[in-house]
């Protein structure tokens, strides 16, 4: 811990201190940067000339702060920042009002795509992303106050739920470097192509995995053409006449070189290390992406991409630490 750190939690009684439960999320904030938040315009005061009591970055460390004590909705953060020290201790002048905090996650919605790729940008500066990347989308229950939510199919635990979905790219240690919102659990192609393109400008692995949706030749195409060997089992559909390969790269491996050969033994094997984007995704539920509280399509939304922003926090900070990265927790 810091000697920052250390002489803020001079100031009041540990006891105290832990109690409002913010010893822990403190160094949350140690090593990452967040004033690229006072950037953007839509953080300004309004036209009506009210003066901006509490900065961005405060703010934003106050929502992670509260999502990692699974404390969501306005209402409930707003009571959460009114403890003694928590405000203090995410940098705030004095506890947030809830119009303050419903202001606040309103204006996040327009930069929170931007928030998030500053933080993958800082995790792939500290090495923390590998040559495997795996595509995969899950499942995000609604309130059932949610008018912009739907009923929707898991096929996985073949069951019904109300709510959205969300597309992930992930690789390393739980580390979610693309990702989008989505209606439904299954994205459709358009989705498929518009993250893993994201995902290829963070920067280009060796492997790219997904299951048998992802079985389309445009994505195929799409990774072959950049250098990146996708790994997707073959699904024959409703052909008459399947081919006799597991996997779809063994076929379209030969439209774009005549003199690459890939064992099937090796694609077994990397195909293997698709399960952690699963991890990924247990792990962002963790931070709060498994039951979003938010009333409308942009907020709960807004909140799905603060969850993946918390699991990268999470990440970077045990990184700095010399711990494992792929800890869901904080550790000391």
């Amino acid at each position: 811990m810091s000697s920052t750190t250390a002489t803020l939690q001079d100031i009041a009684s540990v006891d105290d201190f832990l109690n409002v439960a913010a010893t822990e999320t403190v160094p949350l904030f140690e090593h990452l940067e967040f004033e690229f938040l006072l950037e953007y315009d839509v953080f300004a005061p309004g036209e009506r000339g009210r003066t901006r009591v509490h900065q961005p970055p405060d703010l934003f460390r106050s929502f992670l702060h509260c999502y990692y004590k699974d404390i969501y909705g306005t209402r409930p953060v707003t009571r959460e920042l009114q403890h003694g020290l928590v405000w203090y201790y995410c940098g705030l002048d004095k506890p947030p009002s809830r119009d303050t905090i419903d202001r606040f996650l309103t204006d996040l919605e327009h930069v929170i795509d931007d928030v998030f790729d500053r933080l993958v940008e800082q995790a792939a500066r500290r090495g923390l992303l590998d040559s495997t990347y795996s595509i995969d989308s899950t499942h995000i229950e609604a309130i059932q106050y949610n008018d912009a939510a739907s009923w929707n199919y898991d096929p996985t635990a073949d069951e019904y739920y109300y709510g959205f979905g969300c597309t992930i790219v992930s690789t390393g240690a739980k580390i979610p470097i693309a990702a989008e919102f989505t209606q439904a659990k299954q994205a459709d192609q358009e989705t498929a192509m518009r993250v893993t393109r994201d995902a290829l400008a963070v920067k280009e692995p060796t492997w790219m995995l997904g299951d048998s949706a992802y079985d389309i030749l445009d994505w195929h195409d799409l990774l072959l053409s950049a250098g990146v060997v996708p790994v997707a089992p073959y699904n024959p559909r409703n052909t008459d006449d399947p081919k006799d390969i597991k996997y779809r790269v063994e076929d379209r491996i030969t439209e774009h070189s005549k003199n690459v050969q890939l064992k099937q033994s090796i694609l077994d094997e990397t195909y293997n290390h698709r399960t952690g984007v699963e991890r990924t995704n247990d792990a962002v539920k963790d931070c709060g992406l498994g039951h979003v509280r938010a009333r409308g399509r942009v907020h709960a939304r807004t909140e799905v991409l603060v969850a993946l922003c918390l699991r990268l926090v999470i990440a970077i900070t045990n990184y700095e630490r010399g711990n494992d990265p792929g800890c869901e927790k904080l550790r000391e």
